[in-house]
């Protein structure tokens, strides 16, 4: 019977998965998703057009992107860990919900920069940021655009009806009817969905100077609706 000394028992493959682990790759790979993280801190923070600006999400950014190298390099080790990492991570379910798409954007491109990092493609994710970064800053920065908003007119008159849509036609690029409703005490309430030109908001005066309505709200619209 072969006699098992003492480096046999401690000749495992923890000790071949240290041997082969490269710490000056792991470094450069870490500070790489660090720099680019915080590039998109920056874009981020520089493109942000809301008017809440949440600063625990954008450092979170920067996070994501170095814990989601941390995860690719130790994938890139040892296969058997890449499968219970996947087993592991698909219990996990966030509930932070995304108000903004631009908000997905940023957190994909943080997720995709920390797994080019982890997997080595040092050249491509520094080159790859640096083009997203030009195009956000250009569309962001540079091209207006037309928030819609919604028109909610209440009041007790139909015949006024088309004196409403004549006042809003009048004043707006674009508009359409997105609900009627009918309500106790002969009350009735129209919700509109309207481009206004040049963000010129003052026709909501003239429509609730209109005899017979009783209110008039002008409403911003993130272009999601429901009745």
């Amino acid at each position: 019977m072969d006699q098992i000394n003492f480096n046999d028992i401690f000749k495992s493959s923890f000790l071949e998965r240290t041997a082969s682990f490269s710490l000056i790759d792991s470094l450069v790979g870490l500070l790489v998703a660090f720099a680019v993280g915080l590039f998109i801190y920056l874009v981020y923070k520089k493109t942000f057009s809301g008017v809440i600006y949440s600063h625990n999400f954008n450092i979170s950014l920067i996070i994501m992107s170095m814990a989601t190298a941390l995860i690719i390099m130790g994938i890139s080790y040892n296969v058997l860990l890449s499968l219970g990492m996947v087993g592991a991570l698909s219990i996990v379910r966030f509930r932070t919900p995304i108000k903004d798409p631009m908000d997905l954007v940023y957190l994909f491109w943080a997720i995709t920069a920390g797994i080019l990092c982890g997997a080595g493609f040092i050249p491509l994710v520094i080159l790859g940021s640096i083009l997203i970064g030009l195009v956000l800053l250009f569309f962001v920065n540079k091209i207006t655009i037309e928030n819609p908003y919604l028109l909610v007119v209440r009041y007790n008159d139909l015949t006024i009806e088309k004196s409403i849509e004549q006042t809003i036609a009048a004043k707006a690029k674009r508009y359409s009817l997105k609900s009627k409703s009918a309500m106790p005490a002969s009350d009735y309430e129209a919700t509109f969905e309207i481009r206004v030109k040049e963000n010129d908001m003052s026709f909501i005066n003239s429509i609730s100077n209109l005899e017979g309505v009783k209110s008039a709200i002008m409403l911003s619209y993130d272009g999601n609706f429901t009745a």
